[in-house]
């Protein structure tokens, strides 16, 4: 049997196959970064990381980070502050001081491996913006796995509270949950759709009592009907009641839709999933290429654009922000990218420029695990939003975006963090067994309203929180630093 064996006093990226080893680069090595610095950083005790969420808490900020499952070779890992093994769930991360990080609770979620354990996506809201919520409260919403949303209340973050759960799924993914409302759009499996992922419109508004509203996707989707399915949910984005839209994304990697729906009528529609009754909230759907999908589908409405500030009319356009989801390493599938698209004639949304870092600007296809877009920030608060865009990259790490031209977007910076010795491989098969890689797997990022970016490893490397420095914070009109 052939072993790979690397020198106990060199760690490296290393590609293991029964074949050959290939690039190699030792641990430790500095991270490659350009007018982004890093401020602070935690392992997240080396579990896999999904949806970070940065909540401004009393006195204090605190992130709330979802984990994929577990592994095949550490299907539950040791949490330090238990001794214990637990499936990966929520990590829960007190970031006031960004340059001292301190590791405050890790809430186990759903057992299992990859995408079919852990608890993947988390939102959080105060209670004193939810209508019926408890207002010295603070809750936070998320999937347990493939089968549960859940809610906890948070106010003391190193000992959530559960309050709920809406179980009975097949699946859940990316959900979005309007604050000041209450109403939350939940990707979930309904057992008796014919797609992995669909839309249930909950009312949350007393996290202790929820109210479902209904179900919604796409006509083909729902039960009883016949034919092809069409590409299954992604996630959903609301501009809440004053935007009066909700922006969806389908497909991940191929086959991407981005839905634009009225939110009133979808929420006050007739209920009964039909195709005229799912059709009757659609504005508009724009299809994209095979090749693509659309993973966060980010409006940015009513946008001044400077090189149209002389026109007569278009001084202002509605843009979305389609961020596609790469799937398979080492390139080997079509590139994912991010796209924008024109939507100031909703019925009619035009694509208007597209964004992807050059392969050959690192050799990212050689490097090992995935390498394109995967996910960009969500926040809208006024630090960043139609200026800024943060962009996670895989292997390539974070891209910062001036997006103030939309027709002609621009890095201004990029960041990526070094492997550490628990990053985890990643492997593709080749003749006769598999080729493994070392490296890293920026997976999703967000910012808080400090201007703090915050970044998660899919493979293991933890959260890296990080400030623009030079053109790129130029860029987004802070201050010097």
């Amino acid at each position: 049997m052939f072993r790979c064996i690397l020198p106990a006093a060199v760690l490296v990226l290393f590609a293991c196959s029964s074949a050959t080893y290939a690039q190699q680069q030792t641990i430790g090595a500095p991270p490659e970064a350009s007018n982004m610095k890093l401020v602070g950083s935690n392992d997240l005790q080396a579990r896999s990381a999904y949806q970070p969420t940065i909540h401004h808490q009393g006195d204090r900020w605190i992130a709330y980070i979802g984990h994929h499952g577990g592994t095949d070779d550490v299907p539950a890992p040791v949490n330090p502050m238990t001794g214990k093994a637990e499936p990966n769930g929520t990590s829960i991360v007190d970031v006031t001081d960004p340059a001292r990080p301190k590791y405050l609770r890790h809430l186990p979620g759903q057992e299992g491996k990859y995408e079919s354990g852990g608890a993947q996506m988390v939102r959080v809201c105060d209670g004193k913006s939810l209508p019926k919520g408890d207002p010295t409260a603070v809750y936070m919403l998320r999937t347990f796995g493939g089968e549960a949303h859940e809610i906890w209340n948070v106010t003391d973050p190193a000992s959530p509270v559960l309050i709920t759960r809406i179980g009975g799924l097949k699946d859940t993914h990316k959900s979005w949950w309007e604050c000041d409302t209450g109403i939350a759009y939940l990707v979930s499996g309904a057992p008796d759709w014919r797609t992995r992922r669909m839309t249930q419109v909950y009312d949350l508004s007393d996290p202790a009592r929820p109210h479902k509203i209904r179900d919604f996707g796409l006509p083909g989707q729902e039960p009883g009907s016949t034919g092809a399915v069409p590409t299954e949910l992604h996630g959903p984005i609301s501009t809440g009641p004053n935007g009066n839209r909700v922006y969806f994304g389908y497909g991940t990697d191929k086959d991407g839709i981005l839905q634009i729906v009225d939110r009133d009528k979808l929420l006050n529609g007739a209920k009964e999933p039909t195709p005229d009754n799912l059709r009757y909230p659609e504005i508009a759907r724009m299809p994209m290429s095979a090749f693509n999908g659309a993973h966060t589908t980010f409006p940015m409405l009513d946008m001044p654009i400077a090189e149209f500030s002389e026109d007569k009319d278009g001084k202002t356009r509605d843009i979305v922000m389609i961020v596609n989801e790469a799937i398979l390493n080492e390139c080997g599938e079509a590139r994912q990218m991010v796209w924008f698209a024109d939507v100031t004639t909703e019925t009619r949304p035009m694509m208007i420029s597209s964004y992807t870092v050059p392969e050959a600007s690192g050799r990212f296809c050689q490097r090992g695990g995935r390498f394109g877009a995967h996910s960009s920030n969500e926040s809208m608060a006024p630090v960043y939003y139609k200026k800024m865009a943060f962009i996670a990259f895989f292997n390539a790490g974070v891209r910062a975006l001036d997006i103030r031209d939309p027709y002609h977007p621009k890095e201004v910076g990029h960041f990526i963090p070094a492997i550490t010795a628990a990053t985890d491989k990643r492997c593709i098969p080749i003749e006769g067994g598999e080729r493994c890689k070392v490296a890293i797997q920026t997976n999703n990022v967000e910012t808080d309203d400090r201007g703090y970016i915050y970044i998660v490893d899919r493979a293991n490397t933890g959260l890296h929180i990080l400030e623009l420095t030079g053109a790129a914070r130029a860029a987004a009109g802070l201050p010097k630093n």
